[in-house]
């Protein structure tokens, strides 16, 4: 008999715990089958708790005994954990329990990766480790001792002590079980120290398997900095006497900011000029700030419950970007950060999987671990900054930590230090937390006698549960520019707390050029006509980097539309302005590389669905080759000199200078392999010295279709780096042509290397499938076939993993009818699988149902 369906858990049903945790102490003896876990717990009844029973959270655990302030006593063992009787007053609770660290394929509590013991307790982990009340409004100061045969044995806080077979660690600061964190195994690290603010010395440790060492002194070098700059701009010092940083094989996320002890998966902290590309090093910098933040935004500050996920994950995400634009290019980070959230979450936004940032409800939390919640939530910080300004901003902040530190907070508690502290009613902007979908902006213009008048109206789409929506509290940043380029009106914020709004700008000479959205103020879409020409003038004008870029990439994105859909496209507008930008020396190279890529083909199909066009996955990859082609041959000759200039000369350095100089290059690359069938390609392969040129050009020969010895060669140079084995399987499937697509990722599936119990090898296979759209989605059908198999074949193994891909099927609904019939019996018949996961089965049944 099918398992009946998960049921939901409210907002609107959260209670206090019943009993609050004064300390707990923890004793493991390690055993790859049959680990024991003394829990040794100090219970208090809470005075502000309506119920008193007392129950503790636990999942596939084995109970050999438990007792209360020493007495033995036989609990009830209930779904999902236990119930007992308990005195009313203070008492200390016992238990020992048996789990198998080495059986644990979902890698949720303590599990094994490749040998080595490591844990991941968010959201609900704990509960797989021993008997807890398992939610985050419970907060404990922890005690662990660690018994095994281990030469490295690791937990939270501070080391108290050790000897042969054991080790000691406290933590000194109340935490919630999910921040808890346990690793043992074959170890080396890669030692140094920071000097706080306050002068007080802290040891850092970058924990690596053997042999993994030369891959670690980026990584070192990232905490570091994100250590000083949280000092500099958040005012906020590290609190304990060691932080530590553990890379581990097989881990669902990108990494965990575990209260001392941060977990990372190896691909979010390895990296080597050999090994890893400029993206690859970008990406690790962001992550390594982002876990260390959440020392204060997420630890020392932590969630009431899970529906405040983004009270630290928005407010994290925000501050790693700030972090990122600091250290880099503050322009291109922005872009890069926008590209992201419109191909992510505006695609969340639009369809079955829609959710607010704060939801109402929920059936597995690990599923709402989304872009919503993450940039999105971050958007919302941002907005916030724009709206109360920079030093408004920095002091709510300081009152945030000062009123909620040691505590379990809640976005009402957010939101109120910034009303508190600025004397600001942002009752209206709360709506932004409580209302899923994306405001679309639609924008007019009026121009009298030197008066100008830009008018905004303002609507959200139904989402799933949701169709009537409030008008939002919308941030514009606009400036006027005037017909030589000049600026006539600098940036200006216009609040919009209406449906339909006008501002008017006065004393103009002539009818200006409006640059709407600057810095993309707000997540909405906007929607205005405008001509090509206006669109190529503010590419070549606008004085905001971002509209710059946008400009460029709207008129990109109108060439497309127009290929696709057979009317007349405004090519010669778009291949001039882009010759016009690529010449000019004042920018940036990585903002002209990414000015010189195109909408992806997930973008375009989901604008001509908008537009009431029903995409077809190959006119959309034909237009863009056909694109590609017009773009190399307009700029044939000035491909060689610009790629010349673009040639770093000096040793190797993952900075943003030498980064955005090989963006280019191979961005203009790109379009000379178009011209000369691989031969520059080729070359660059053979004489690359990094990863980021020889990938690169891996990728040009794949495209070319002459790619064979160089994946062979790769292959041999590489076949023991896990890390670079996955871009290696990733390259094949992102660069097939689509009618091969499916084949090539069952063929890849059947390699010897393809460990699909990893999620990163998963990941780099289905992963790169799924955003390979018409690869995906040929009109065959073979590819939803496929990747059903898989899903159903993973999910007994790793749920969140399983959940987190189907996300796959979300767009079925947008194709001609031919494909939603072959997506919805793929996505039926995954559903259909005995024993599915709660994972999957809300997943799954929210995109079919949406």
């Amino acid at each position: 008999m099918k398992d009946a369906a998960p049921q939901p858990i409210y907002l609107a049903d959260y209670t206090p715990p019943a009993y609050l945790v004064d300390g707990v102490e923890l004793v493991f003896h390690l055993h790859p089958t049959a680990t024991r876990v003394i829990s040794k717990i100090r219970f208090t009844p809470n005075p502000n708790a309506a119920s008193k029973e007392f129950f503790l959270h636990g999942e596939g655990l084995t109970l050999i005994r438990a007792a209360i302030d020493g007495t033995g006593i036989t609990p009830e063992l209930v779904d999902g954990g236990l119930k007992a009787d308990v005195p009313g007053a203070p008492f200390v609770w016992e238990t020992e329990v048996e789990i198998s660290p080495e059986t644990n394929t979902a890698l949720e509590g303590l599990y094994m990766s490749n040998g080595m013991y490591c844990t991941q307790c968010e959201a609900e982990g704990f509960r797989r480790i021993t008997y807890y009340p398992d939610r985050p409004d419970v907060m404990a100061p922890f005690k662990v001792r660690i018994e095994g045969r281990d030469p490295v044995m690791l937990s939270n806080g501070n080391p108290v002590a050790s000897g042969d077979g054991w080790a000691e660690w406290d933590d000194p600061w109340p935490k919630p079980a999910y921040l808890f964190a346990l690793v043992a195994g074959e170890l080396v690290a890669r030692d140094d120290s920071f000097t706080t603010m306050s002068g007080k010395d802290v040891d850092l440790k970058l924990w690596v398997r053997p042999g993994d060492e030369g891959k670690t002194a980026f990584g070192m070098q990232a905490l570091k900095d994100s250590m000083k700059w949280d000092e500099e701009v958040y005012g906020r010092e590290y609190d304990l006497d060691i932080f530590q940083i553990v890379a581990v094989s097989d881990f669902n996320m990108g990494a965990m900011e575990n209260k001392g002890l941060n977990i990372f998966n190896t691909s979010a902290v390895l990296a080597s000029p050999e090994t890893s590309t400029d993206p690859n090093f970008e990406r690790i910098e962001a992550i390594i700030a982002h876990e260390y933040f959440h020392n204060w935004t997420g630890n020392r500050i932590t969630c009431r419950d899970w529906f405040q996920l983004s009270l630290k994950e928005g407010l994290t995400v925000f501050r790693d970007q700030q972090f990122s634009g600091d250290m880099r290019s503050e322009a291109v980070c922005r872009i890069n950060d926008v590209s992201a959230l419109r191909g992510r979450q505006f695609r969340e936004d639009n369809g079955p999987l829609a959710h607010q940032v704060q939801p109402d409800s929920f059936v597995e939390i690990n599923n709402f671990y989304t872009a919503t919640i993450y940039e999105k939530g971050a958007e919302l910080i941002r907005m916030m900054k724009v709206l109360v300004g920079d030093d408004a901003y920095d002091k709510a902040l300081d009152l945030y930590f000062d009123r909620h530190d040691g505590e379990a907070a809640t976005i009402e508690d957010w939101v109120k230090v910034f009303e508190d502290s600025t004397g600001r009613d942002l009752t209206q902007f709360r709506h932004w937390y409580k209302q899923a979908g994306t405001p679309r902006v639609a924008v007019s213009e009026d121009w009298v006698d030197g008066t100008y008048t830009l008018t905004f109206k303002q609507s959200t789409p139904p989402t799933p549960g949701q169709d009537e929506k409030l008008p939002q509290h919308i941030p514009l940043a606009v400036g006027l520019l005037g017909p030589n380029g000049d600026e006539v009106q600098p940036t200006q914020i216009l609040e919009m707390t209406e449906a339909e709004q006008s501002f008017t700008f006065e004393g103009l000479a002539a009818k200006p050029v409006p640059s709407i959205l600057r810095h993309f103020s707000a997540p909405v879409i906007l929607e205005r006509e405008t001509s090509a020409q206006e669109r190529a003038f503010l590419l070549a004008h606008d004085t905001d980097p971002f509209n710059k870029w946008e400009a460029g990439r709207t008129l990109a994105k109108d060439v497309l539309i127009a290929l696709i859909t057979g009317e007349d496209a405004p090519l010669d507008d778009y291949l001039h302005a882009i010759a016009v930008m690529l010449r000019d020396e004042s920018l940036d190279p990585a903002f002209r590389a990414l000015t010189l890529g195109l909408p992806g083909q997930d973008d375009l199909a989901q604008t001509l669905f908008d537009a009431g066009v029903t995409p077809d996955p190959m006119k959309i990859y034909r237009a863009k080759q056909t694109l590609w082609q017009a773009m190399a041959e307009h700029l044939q000759d000035l491909l060689p000199r610009l790629m010349a200039e673009m040639e770093v000369t000096e040793p190797f350095q993952p900075n943003a200078e030498q980064a955005g100089k090989r963006a280019l290059g191979l961005g203009l690359m790109n379009l000379l392999n178009r011209l000369d069938g691989g031969s520059a390609a080729q070359a660059l392969y053979d004489r690359a010295d990094n990863m980021t040129l020889r990938l690169g050009a891996l990728g040009f020969l794949l495209q070319a279709q002459k790619g064979d010895a160089a994946l062979a060669d790769f292959r041999t140079r590489f076949e023991a780096d896990e890390l670079v084995m996955d871009k290696w399987f990733a390259m094949q499937v992102t660069h097939s042509a689509p009618e091969d697509t499916a084949d090539i990722v069952a063929k890849l599936t059947e390699d010897s290397a393809f460990n699909w119990k990893n999620p990163n090898r998963f990941r780099a296979v289905f992963g790169a499938f799924i955003m390979n759209p018409a690869g995906f989605h040929n009109a065959s059908g073979e590819g939803y076939k496929l990747f059903a198999d898989w899903l159903i074949k993973l999910d007994p193994v790793n749920p969140q993993i399983t959940a987190r891909m189907s996300s796959g099927f979300e767009t079925w609904r947008r194709y001609d009818a031919d494909r939603q019939a072959m997506m919805k019996e793929q996505i039926e018949r995954v559903l259909a699988t005995e024993g599915l996961s709660r994972d999957s089965q809300e997943m799954l049944g929210r995109i079919l149902n949406g």
